[in-house]
Parts: C-alpha cells; sequence; structure tokens
C-alpha cells in the first residue's frame, strides 16, 4: 500500500505546479529579509524530496536548525497559501464573496455606512443568485448591525424586510444542515459496512432517514436541499440494494445541475459525485448502453475547463473514470481489454498517491483483481488481493471479506490445495467474525472443503450441485451482493462447460444484448 507521508507542508508543496512554484518565489522575493530567504531555500529542498525526511532535510540545509524548523515550516505554509491566493480564479464565487464582505467591512471601518451598504445589497444578490447562503446571512446579519447602529434613512419598513429575509434564510439553512448530516452519516454507513445483511440493519436504514427528515421534506424547492434530500434517499437505497430506487435518486441528483448548470462549476465535486452514482447505477441494473453513453458525456465534461484548471476536480474525474470504464468492462465481459487499462491507471494511483483516499484505492484494486480473474491470470489475482487483505483499514467491510473469498477461488484454481484447508478456515472465520455470511457465502465454503476430498471426475456434478443451489438465490433479498461482488454463477458455468470465464460472460452479455435493456 502506499507510503504517505502526513506533513501538511510537503503535501501542499508537491502539490503546486509549475506557475504555482514560479509565483511563488516572485511572491516571496519581493522583500530581501533573511527570513525569506530561507523559506525558499526550505521550499526548494522540500521540493526535490520524494518523502519527507526531516533528518535528511535539516542534514543537507546546514544553514536551518532544528529549533527554527518548526517556526520556518508554519510561515513557509502561511506564505505559499497566500502565494495562491493572488492567482486563484478571479471567478470563484466564495474569493468573490469573500472580497464583497472585505470591502463592505473596510467601508464600514471608515465611516462610509452607505457605500457598505450598496456593497452588501450586490453582495446579497451574487449569494442569492448562486445559492449561497451561508454568505447571504453574513450580509444580513452585517446589514441589520449597521441598520441597528445608525441613522442610514433607508427605506421605510427596512427593519420587517430584513428580519423576514434572515428568519426565511435561517430556516433554509437548518433545513441545509439536517439534510447534508442525513446524507453524509449514511453514506458514512455504507463507506464502514457496506450493504445492509439483513432485514434489521435495513429497518434501521430506512427508520433513521425517515426519523430524520425536515417537516415537508419533499415540498423543499432551494437546490441545495434538494440536492441533500436526492442524495439521502441514493444512499438508502443503495444500501438496500434497491437499485432501480437508487437510479432514480441519482438521476435527479444529476438533473438539478442541468436545470442550474452555472451550480457545475460552483460545486464539481457534487456534480462529479452525483455522475459517478449515475453510472454506477447503470452498472448495477446491468444496463450497458446507458453506461457507455453516460460515460462519453463524462469524458467530455473530465476534459472542460471546470476540471483541468481544478486538480481536485481532476484527480476525482481519474477515480470515477477508471471504475466506470472498469465496470463497462466487465458488463461486456471484455476482461483482457480491461486489463490494457491497468498499467495506465497504476502511474496515475502513484501521481495522485498524496491526495486518493483509502476507500477508493481498495475499490480499484478489487476491481482490478476480478479483472485478472476473469481473464484467467489467477496468479496476479492473488497479487492485487493481497493489496487489499494485507492493508489493515477499518473500511469496507463487505470488500474486505470478498477479496478474501476471491483469494481463495484463486487460490483453488492455481491447485495449491496445501494452502486451501487453511486458508478456507481463515477466510470463514473472518467472515463469521464480521457476521458477514449468507447463505451463497455458507455454501461456497461447503462446497471449496468438499472439492478438496474429491477426484477430478467427480468434480463436475458437484459444480452442477452448486449451481442449481446458488441459482435459487440470484434474485434473492440480502443475497444479491454476493453476486455483485464475485460473479459466482458465470465462474461455475464456465467449470461445468470447460471454458474461460470470460467467454461465458461475453456470450451471456451478447445474448442480453438481443433484449431491451432495463
Amino acid at each position: 500500500m502506499p507510503n504517505r507521508s502526513t506533513d501538511p507542508l510537503f503535501q501542499l508543496i508537491k502539490s503546486l505546479g509549475k506557475s504555482e512554484k514560479r509565483n511563488f518565489k516572485l511572491y516571496t522575493t519581493r522583500n530581501s529579509g533573511s527570513e525569506e530567504l530561507k523559506i525558499v531555500q526550505l521550499f526548494d529542498a522540500l521540493d526535490k524530496m520524494d518523502d519527507y525526511d526531516e533528518t535528511v532535510l535539516l542534514k543537507k540545509n546546514k544553514s536551518i536548525t532544528k529549533q527554527q524548523l518548526s517556526n520556518l515550516k508554519a510561515h513557509l505554509y502561511k506564505q505559499v497559501l497566500s502565494s495562491l491566493r493572488l492567482i486563484n480564479d478571479e471567478n470563484n464565487i466564495d474569493i468573490q464573496l469573500h472580497e464583497s464582505m472585505d470591502q463592505a467591512r473596510i467601508l464600514y471601518n471608515k465611516g462610509l455606512y452607505l457605500q457598505s451598504l450598496k456593497v452588501l445589497d450586490k453582495m446579497k444578490e451574487t449569494a442569492r443568485s448562486y445559492n449561497q447562503l451561508t454568505y447571504l446571512q453574513q450580509a444580513l446579519f452585517f446589514e441589520k448591525k449597521i441598520e441597528g447602529l445608525h441613522i442610514t434613512r433607508s427605506l421605510k419598513n427596512r427593519a420587517e424586510e430584513l428580519s423576514k429575509e434572515a428568519d426565511e434564510v435561517s430556516c433554509t439553512l437548518s433545513n441545509i444542515s439536517t439534510l447534508s448530516n442525513l446524507a453524509l452519516q449514511l453514506y458514512g454507513w455504507y463507506i464502514k459496512y457496506g450493504f445492509a445483511r439483513n432485514e434489521a440493519e435495513e429497518e434501521a436504514v430506512r427508520s433513521f432517514l425517515i426519523d430524520n427528515l425536515p417537516a415537508k421534506a419533499h415540498q423543499l424547492t432551494g437546490f441545495y436541499e434538494r440536492l441533500y434530500l436526492y442524495q439521502s434517499y441514493c444512499w438508502k437505497a443503495f444500501i438496500r440494494q434497491d437499485f432501480l430506487m437508487y437510479y432514480r435518486y441519482t438521476q435527479k441528483w444529476v438533473d438539478i445541475f442541468h436545470e442550474s448548470p452555472f451550480m457545475i462549476a460552483l460545486e464539481s465535486g457534487h456534480y462529479i459525485k452525483g455522475m459517478h452514482n449515475l453510472m454506477g447505477s447503470y452498472f448495477n441494473l446491468g444496463n450497458h448502453q446507458k453506461l457507455s453513453d453516460t460515460l462519453d458525456q463524462f469524458e467530455q465534461f473530465c476534459n472542460s475547463k471546470t476540471v483541468l484548471q481544478n486538480q481536485n476536480n481532476t484527480i476525482q474525474c481519474f477515480i470515477y473514470h477508471t471504475i466506470s470504464l472498469l465496470n463497462k468492462h466487465f458488463l461486456s465481459g471484455d476482461f483482457s481489454g480491461g486489463l490494457i487499462l491497468v498499467k495506465g491507471i497504476e502511474e496515475k494511483l502513484k501521481e495522485y498517491d498524496l491526495y486518493l483516499d483509502r476507500h477508493r484505492i481498495l475499490v480499484i484494486y478489487y476491481k482490478i483483481a476480478c479483472m485478472y480473474f476473469g481473464a484467467g491470470d489467477f496468479e496476479t489475482t492473488i497479487d492485487y488481493l493481497n493489496k487489499i487483505i494485507n492493508w489493515k483499514v477499518e473500511l469496507r467491510n463487505d470488500l474486505q471479506c470478498y477479496a478474501r473469498l476471491l483469494h481463495l477461488i484463486a487460490h483453488y484454481e492455481l491447485g495449491n490445495l496445501q494452502l486451501l484447508e487453511y486458508l478456507a478456515k481463515s477466510v470463514y472465520r473472518f467472515m463469521a467474525k464480521m457476521h458477514n455470511l449468507s447463505v451463497v457465502e455458507e455454501e461456497m465454503f461447503k462446497f471449496l472443503r468438499k472439492a478438496l476430498t474429491l477426484s477430478a471426475n467427480k468434480l463436475k456434478p458437484e459444480f452442477e450441485k452448486l449451481l442449481d443451489k446458488l441459482k435459487q438465490f440470484e434474485n434473492r433479498r440480502f443475497e444479491t451482493r454476493a453476486f455483485m461482488y464475485l460473479d459466482v454463477i458465470s465462474w461455475l458455468e464456465s467449470k461445468i462447460n470447460g471454458v474461460a470465464v470470460e467467454i461465458i460472460t461475453q456470450q451471456k452479455f451478447q445474448a442480453k444484448k438481443i433484449k431491451p435493456a432495463v
């Protein structure tokens, strides 16, 4: 797993582009004081390092003492941020609104109350246009302060109007806070546990959503209110494995951005995540055509100015584009074609190492492992699964469990029978401890234990028996997750028919294309 540096200054410097580094040098050297020259020296030293090592840093830079280092780093951090602030995107609404508030306060401190109110009026208009209610609230509070302390000869009934405006904004912000908390908590539940494993968990998630919805939630019309409402229902449906409902709410999520296109640049992260979830819903429903079409749209967005001029957007687009591209290959059964992507994916993972969250890396490694498994390369499958198994993180218990189960099957395919009995017991204990055993996994373990004692000519009937059993659970609630993470049915059919998993999957894909898509 990646060896991540946790030093904030080092991470910040490594995130800078060439023009940003050049701007920092110009910004800092405008003064020639000794402290400024030292932070430039520290900047250059950190920029040249591949990994942060304080001992090496001090050894190579004798003019910087250990006692000075902490203060120099703090000063350098502030200076880098200040230099970035000067060259930031002038079209950024957050920055514009911050500047307006700063100007209003400066004018107020000069005693120019009417000019300050004029700036605040423009600020409120901009904030409303872009749904930036927190800035609108700040402007209203400041305006109330001015009106309450000074005679401004403002319009008649201005006090009542200001009070009404402030109350409306506070009510809307309260709804947004409640709904955003709800969406975040449901998403956090999924990140920790994965899908609901039984009726009790499903009911707990359903009740949690209902109990925490604000009054008349479905009548709310604000952009952010609807955004977080749709997200909440999206995560609830996903956890319950109700993929049709998941699709409907991810589509609503994306649609509100298309209704207000200017919000895409303002809330790019939410839009990118919405597109990812929409593509994921098509994958879960097995709709290859819709996934392909939406992926094309997403690729166009990934090459837009909104993404290319923002490093965070670039990284997020890489993650979600990669996952959807791999999913597209899974649906068509083109595992060999999918493997062509792996080298480029690995290079990007290394390039973005400092910025990637562990959950996404786990997902990508698992999908790559499945791709190698489908292509019949079981040794490389095990290599990628070991990256997951040996990485001790408290994330996605379900993914950890299925990585171990696929790891077990890959060893079975390689004929590592001596390892198999030990691994089977180890995996069974792990999954049982996680309370993650479903009927499908139980049947898989029974088969693998039995297969160890059977001769080759007796295996085919056992494969057929297992296939018949598992097909009964293919569309059963709380069992579908096993088939999502691991296409056991196709694997068994490949063993029975004596052909590669890739061929079986491609045959199913071609047969499905003849019928209308879901």
